[in-house]
C-alpha cells in the first residue's frame, strides 16, 4: 500500500497530526497526551485495515481482468456491497461482457470470411477452367466458325468473373462503410429505364413481355447510380427466371407514407425453403443446379438497407416470384 504516494503523504500528516497532538495533550496533562496518541493509534490501525481490505479487493478483481485479457471465458467477481468497489465491479462485469461479445462477432466474422473466400474461390474457378479450356482447345487449330464461337465462349467466362469481382469489391466497399451515398431526389421512371437498359437486348431474345406501370413524377430520395445498381441485380434475378416467351411486369405504388416497387416475373417462382435465405450472401438455393453466385440479390439488398429501403421476396398467388421495394417518405 505505501508504495502509492497519496497513501505515503496521507500517512505522514497524519502521524505529524498525532505528534502535535500528543504533545499538546502531554503539556496539558499525561493523561490527555496518552488519549490523544491512542485514539490516533486506534483510528490508523482502522484506517490500515480498511485500505488493506481494499486493497485486497481491487487487487483480486485486477487478477480477474488479467484472466479475461488471457482469454478466459468467464469473470468471477463476488458482489460488493454498495459503494465505490460495487461500481468499479458493475463497470468491469460491463466491460467483460462487451469485450466477450466483440470477440464472438470477431470470431464469427472469421469463420464468415474464411467461407467467403472459399465461396469465391470456388466460383472463380469454374470460369477460369472454362477459359482455360477454351484456350487447349485454340492450340488446336480449329476451324474458323469454331475459333469463333471458342472466342464468344471464352468472352462470357471472362465477363462472369468481370462481373463477380466488380460486384465483390462493391461487397467489400460497403461492408468497409467507405461509400458515401447522395441523398438527392431520384425519378422513379428515369431511375427504371436505367436499371433496365442492360436488359433490353436479353428480353428481346427470349421474347420476355414487359409491361411497366409506373406514373411520371413521382420521386424518390437516394444515390441514382446505386439504386440501379441494385434494381439492375433484382432485374437480372428477374430476367433469368422469366424465362423462354416469359413476362416481366413493373408497377409503383406512390403513398403519402412510402413508394414501392413491385416486380412480378413469370417464372416458376421461389422455393419455399430458399425464401428466408434469399438475400443472404453466396446464398444459391437448395436446387443443385441452380446458377449465379449468390451476390447479386445481397448487393442489392445491402444497397437499399443503407439508404432506408427495405426489400422483401414472396411467391405471387398467380405464379412467379415478386419483389417488393419500399422508400418510406421522410416525416
Amino acid at each position: 500500500m505505501l508504495r502509492n504516494r497519496e497513501l505515503r503523504q496521507l500517512a505522514l500528516l497524519s502521524a505529524a497530526l498525532a505528534l502535535v497532538a500528543g504533545s499538546l495533550g502531554f503539556a496539558l496533562q499525561p493523561a490527555a497526551g496518552l488519549l490523544a496518541l491512542g485514539t490516533a493509534a486506534a483510528f490508523a490501525g482502522l484506517f490500515w485495515a480498511y485500505t488493506a481490505a481494499r486493497y485486497r479487493r481491487i487487487a483480486e478483481i485486477s487478477l480477474e481482468i488479467d484472466r479475461v485479457l488471457h482469454g478466459a471465458e468467464d469473470l468471477v467477481i463476488g458482489s460488493s456491497e454498495e459503494g465505490e468497489l460495487s461500481i468499479l465491479e458493475h463497470e468491469v462485469n460491463k466491460m467483460t461482457l462487451r469485450i466477450r461479445e466483440q470477440n464472438d462477432a470477431l470470431r464469427r466474422e472469421k469463420a464468415h470470411l474464411a467461407d467467403s473466400l472459399a465461396d469465391i474461390a470456388h466460383q472463380l474457378r469454374t470460369p477460369l477452367t472454362s477459359a482455360n479450356l477454351i484456350l487447349s482447345l485454340l492450340k488446336n487449330d480449329p476451324s474458323e466458325a469454331e475459333r469463333r464461337a471458342l472466342l464468344r465462349d471464352a468472352q462470357g467466362a471472362f465477363a462472369q468473373m468481370d462481373w463477380l469481382l466488380n460486384a465483390l469489391l462493391k461487397l467489400s466497399r460497403l461492408d468497409a462503410g467507405i461509400v458515401s451515398f447522395q441523398r438527392v431526389p431520384v425519378e422513379v421512371a428515369e431511375l427504371l429505364q436505367t436499371a433496365l437498359r442492360p436488359f433490353l437486348i436479353p428480353l428481346e431474345l427470349h421474347d420476355i413481355h414487359l409491361t411497366m406501370d409506373v406514373p411520371l413524377g413521382v420521386q424518390i430520395l437516394g444515390d441514382q447510380a446505386w439504386l440501379a445498381e441494385a434494381l439492375g441485380n433484382v432485374l437480372k434475378n428477374c430476367v433469368e427466371k422469366a424465362g423462354e416467351h416469359g413476362a416481366l411486369h413493373i408497377a409503383c405504388q406512390d403513398t403519402l407514407l412510402y413508394t414501392q416497387l413491385t416486380l412480378h416475373d413469370s417464372g416458376q417462382g421461389i422455393s419455399p425453403e430458399d425464401l428466408p435465405f434469399l438475400f443472404e450472401r453466396f446464398y444459391r438455393g437448395k436446387d443443385a443446379g441452380a446458377t449465379g453466385y449468390g451476390i447479386g440479390l445481397a448487393l442489392s439488398k445491402t444497397i437499399l438497407t443503407r439508404q432506408g429501403a427495405t426489400i422483401t421476396a414472396k411467391n405471387h398467388p398467380q405464379g412467379g416470384a415478386l419483389f417488393l421495394i419500399r422508400f418510406p417518405k421522410d416525416p
